[in-house]
């Protein structure tokens, strides 16, 4: 059972930074305005994407299996107006995902399978969730990349 353990830990660990590495690296082109700027009608500016995923991990992850008891205002996260610099905002992004890699080397092969329950989760256990946040991640990286073209070609 170590072994497994060893192995989701390192695997999960392993994703998230790749996905981490990706967030950044679609970001780092933008400008401060093209961050916020919504190319399209419909739809959501990177720098909300990145707020939106900040606050998912910090709640779905941290509040609900790290302990950390932070409060989620998922509305905020696409009607945030006040446009924080995207170095802020990739902060704390990047501090969600070391709190994850920390949550997820923290788990004992026993803590995998616990129940678990939160507002918006149909997860049945922490390995479900941690790996549910995973593809939201993934998902929202494709969003990512759909506006990063959009930008530069209207650039």
């Amino acid at each position: 059972m170590a072994e497994l353990k060893s192995a989701i830990a390192s695997d999960l660990t392993a994703r998230y930074k790749k996905l981490a590495g990706v967030v950044r690296e679609l970001a780092a082109p933008l400008s401060d305005e093209q961050f916020w700027a919504k190319p399209f009608t419909f739809g959501n500016s990177f720098g909300h994407l990145v707020l939106h995923l900040t606050g998912n991990l910090n709640y779905y992850i941290g509040a609900q299996i790290a302990g950390t008891g932070y409060v989620r205002d998922r509305p905020l996260e696409f009607s945030e107006a006040t446009r924080p610099s995207k170095a802020e905002v990739l902060k704390k992004f990047d501090q969600a995902i070391e709190m994850v890699l920390g949550a997820i080397n923290r788990q004992t092969a026993e803590d995998w399978s616990k129940e678990y329950t939160a507002v918006g989760a149909d997860a049945r256990d922490r390995f479900d969730m941690v790996l549910q946040c995973a593809t939201h991640l993934h998902h929202h990286i494709g969003q990512m990349l759909y506006l990063g073209f959009e930008l530069k070609r209207k650039g």
